[in-house]
């Protein structure tokens, strides 16, 4: 059965990352399997984060980042709708998570994903019929 998986903004960001080690080479193998299996969901949260991030904390130029947003926009994208957002508000109120976790959280669930990969919250937790596992986490 096909697992369908959300990934977050921290596995995109480790991948490009040079300085990020063995999370690096980690993100990577997770994401070529994933991507690979046309199993890999993001959202437009994602890909906007995406963006800031890798301009502001990698350094990437703007077009540079701007092309690697054209090529995640390939994969399934959930478009963050005020209906996902309402919901990760509910999210949020009821399991003390943030708002943008809990928008990941909503988002991944909306797509029917069985999965989120995150380093952002607790590996095992299941919120909103949504697993949360760490890739980076010693197995």
């Amino acid at each position: 059965m096909s697992q369908r998986t959300f990934i977050d903004t921290n596995v995109l960001i480790y991948a490009d990352d040079a300085a990020a080690g063995l999370k690096r080479e980690r993100a990577r193998a997770v994401l070529r399997r994933l991507i690979g299996a046309s199993q890999a969901v993001v959202s437009t949260q994602v890909l906007q984060e995406f963006f800031v991030i890798a301009t502001k904390k990698l350094g990437v130029p703007a077009d540079l980042a701007r092309r690697k947003v054209e090529r995640l926009a390939q994969l399934e994208v959930v478009l963050v709708r005020p209906e996902l957002i309402l919901g990760a508000i509910d999210l949020h109120r009821l399991h003390g998570i943030s708002f943008w976790d809990a928008l990941v959280l909503r988002s991944a669930s909306a797509a029917g994903c069985t999965r989120v990969l995150t380093e952002d919250l607790n590996a095992g937790q299941v919120i909103d019929g949504v697993r949360v596992e760490n890739p980076f986490a010693a197995r």
